[in-house]
């Protein structure tokens, strides 16, 4: 017996009379010694039967089955198969939700071939907090060394003689909560909703003006739009048109007059609704149900299996906050499914609801602003870094993943498409930047100081500076004059191709060679912006490694490659005086009826590394761009009678095929009522940034600061309808004037 053994006997004989139940099941293995035995014999030659408890318990925590079987007697192990055992503990461990085990040693019992351990259980659950139990650790000596006799009161002491664990979670969820936009719209909710279809074969040629005016009401769209989609749908019987989803509110009411007409498909179900279809659907995600193997670790976290998940987006980024907090009732059963005792009880906390920095009628003018084209829209809130509007396109329908929906295989099948509808364009797509990066180019030349406004170069059709090499201005291209003599400024906003050429290839040779990659840096492209809720891309601007890569990242080609989000936020510090904000999703989270947990700050990520001087004729080259008085400008045409000034650059991204067409700016009304805002548009495979990227920018000014369009498309015979009927297409075509 180790020193103080009579005392260290009566303590432990007392903290076996403190245990509600019975702490030792005896077993095969299992032989009455007495007391005055244990006395006797010479023990000081056995390891220290403490570390082999340890060692056990360790391994408990780390969920260590397989080192925790080792430790157990043969007995135990022929008794129950190393399977058996790591399944029941991790049977354990899903029922409880545990998050972690910890334990005490309390005191410690030692014979010549027997011994006990009394510890102290501390088992933290996910649901219902701590569960904190004595109990005891018998074990044999085998071969020289401890081996653990096991039984189920090693885990608990209530778990004697066919005793089991259940946690009552069905009444302990809370609902998901809502995502709103700014102004308390629901763009996300959890309500009762109907999916709503076509079977077009089944449609009665005279109920046809009746069920088409009430689809109009009904899902927002034109009788002729919907007639136009089934009108195009492939002869024959069977075939089903998904229109959409609406809240069951809004049909309930003629639910029973709408089931007359013939082809009207009409399916309620439960579940996370996305309203309009999905209101910026890469921005706040969508959620899906548990897969078979996540199960075990959402089980662990208090979820029940046909609960649904964040899968992107902030929805995804919000879970925590969304889901709430579950609860549960955790009861020790009998071997007949009878409760013996309920161990812990915590009531569920409700989710917290996200309010964003979106409005939603203007998200959804913007989504339709860039409507049937591939590219991207960001709107920043030009003072503050809010997120305004953030638009991906093609989109997706959310509900898509919902199973009980019934329009959800069809909608799933949509998403096969090519162009990639799931793809975040906004913060995951990379593109070259084209001539808008002239104006980090312009601000690495004047910061050089080996370049003024004043300073000039001849803007011809041709570059042939590089030895062997002729490069072109795009005005060789459109057979316009070449641009002649240009200053700086001039040089931007002519957006001459050869002045900036010159720049990029005389600061590499001067040993200026990561003169432009650096500022490139400052500007905040080759990194991420630090939003929040989103996944995005960092992008790149390496250092040139010759000449031809110093010529061609001048005016943003080559390897230079950099996201929407990037390009919206470096415009943004440029109108607003230099400072860059991290851009921001969320306005406040907060629970029903509560106290907000967050609520939205500006948060600077750092100053433009440029003189106010430098600044200052950025400012106004950009202007010149747009509506200057120099007359040149690339993008004026595209803004002629716009009320509300604005400064820009234009871009033409070549890509190995159609360019990409950009356009990036920001406004400057400094109205008191309506916070000034900048964009970034970028439109893929399309053509000339002027064209396109141009008219979309200016259309966004319009819906935001006068609420309605104000100037058709080249490409429109009304606001938002095509000149003529656009043509069946192939693969990715878009559609063009």
């Amino acid at each position: 017996m180790r020193n103080g053994r009579s005392i260290l006997l009566i303590l432990l004989l007392l903290t076996v009379g403190c245990v509600q139940s019975p702490l030792v099941v005896a077993t095969s293995e299992t032989e009455p010694v007495s007391d005055q035995g244990y006395m006797d014999a010479d023990i000081s030659n056995l390891p220290d039967v403490e570390d082999t408890g340890r060692e056990f318990l360790d391994a408990w925590k780390r969920a260590d089955y397989q080192n925790m079987y080792g430790l157990l007697t043969s007995i135990s192990q022929d008794a129950i198969s190393e399977n058996e055992f790591a399944g029941h503990y991790q049977g354990v461990a899903n029922e409880v939700a545990l998050d972690e085990v910890d334990y005490e040693i309390l005191s410690s019992l030692t014979g010549p071939d027997k011994a006990q351990v009394s510890y102290r259980v501390k088992m933290l659950s996910t649901l219902v907090g701590e569960i904190q139990v004595d109990t005891l650790m018998n074990l044999s000596l085998e071969d020289g060394q401890w081996r653990v006799q096991w039984d189920d009161t090693l885990v608990l002491p209530q778990l004697r003689g066919g005793n089991y664990l259940a946690m009552d979670r069905s009444g302990y969820v809370p609902a998901r909560a809502n995502i709103y936009d700014r102004y308390g719209q629901a763009l996300v909710a959890q309500t009762d909703t109907t999916a709503v279809g076509l079977f077009p074969d089944q449609i009665d040629a005279q109920q046809e003006e009746i069920l088409l005016a009430e689809l109009s009401d009904l899902m927002g769209m034109s009788a002729g739009t919907i007639k136009a989609m089934y009108e195009n749908y492939p002869e024959g019987a069977g075939w089903y048109l998904p229109l959409g989803e609406v809240p069951a509110e809004e049909i309930a009411g003629r639910f029973d007059y709408l089931s007359e007409l013939n082809g009207l498909v009409m399916q309620s179900y439960k579940a996370r609704y996305y309203s309009d279809g999905g209101v910026a659907p890469h921005l706040l995600g969508y959620v899906s149900a548990i897969q078979a193997d996540e199960l075990e670790e959402y089980t662990k976290k208090g979820y029940l299996q046909d609960d649904r998940v964040g899968r992107t987006g902030l929805e995804k980024w919000g879970e925590v906050q969304l889901s709430g907090t579950r609860g549960g009732a955790l009861y020790v059963m009998d071997s007949r499914g009878q409760p013996v005792t309920r161990l812990a009880e915590t009531p569920a906390q409700a989710g917290q609801s996200i309010y964003t920095n979106l409005d939603k009628d203007f998200q959804q003018a913007a989504e339709q602003a860039i409507s049937g084209f591939r590219g991207s829209i960001v709107v920043l809130e030009r003072d503050t870094g809010r997120v305004l509007a953030m638009v991906s396109t093609p989109g997706f329908n959310p509900n898509a993943f919902e199973p009980v929906n019934y329009n959800s295989d069809y909608l799933l099948a949509a998403l096969e498409s090519q162009d990639m509808p799931l793809f975040n364009r906004s913060t995951l797509g990379q593109y070259p930047l084209g001539s808008v990066f002239k104006i980090i180019t312009m601000a690495a030349a004047l910061e050089s100081g080996m370049y003024t406004p004043g300073s000039t170069y001849y803007c011809g059709h041709k570059f042939e500076e590089l030895e062997g090499v002729t490069l072109y201005d795009w005005t060789y291209e459109y057979e316009f004059p070449p641009s002649g003599m240009l200053d700086l400024p001039g040089g931007l906003i002519r957006s001459c191709n050869p002045w900036f050429y010159h720049i990029g290839l005389n600061l590499y040779n001067q040993g200026l060679v990561s003169a432009v990659s650096d500022m490139a840096a400052g500007f905040g492209l080759g990194s991420a912006t630090g939003i929040v809720g989103v996944e995005e891309a960092a992008g790149q601007v390496p250092v040139p490694v010759n000449a031809i890569d110093a010529t061609n990242q001048a005016i943003g080609q080559g390897a230079v490659l950099v996201t929407p989000l990037q390009v919206a936020n470096f415009v943004a510090a440029i109108g607003n005086g230099g400072t860059l904000y991290r851009p921001q999703v969320i306005e406040e989270i907060k629970p029903p009826g509560g106290e907000a947990s967050y609520v939205f700050e500006p948060q600077v990520l750092g100053r433009l590394p440029i003189s106010s001087e430098t600044l200052r004729e950025i400012q106004d080259a950009m202007f010149g761009v747009v509506q200057g008085t120099n007359p040149r400008g690339t993008a004026q045409h595209a803004f002629t009678g716009l009320d509300v000034p604005v400064a820009g650059k234009t871009g033409t991204a070549q890509t190995g095929s159609a360019p990409h067409a950009w356009f990036a700016g920001y406004t400057f009304a400094e109205r008191e009522d309506v916070p000034d805002i900048a964009i970034a548009v970028v439109v893929e495979n399309i053509g000339e940034g002027s064209d396109y990227a141009a008219p979309i920018f200016r259309r966004i000014v319009e819906l935001y600061f006068l609420n309605s369009p104000g100037k058709l498309y080249d490409w429109e015979a009304t606001y938002n309808v095509t000149r003529t009927p656009t043509p069946e297409v192939e693969g990715n075509a878009t559609p063009t004037p």
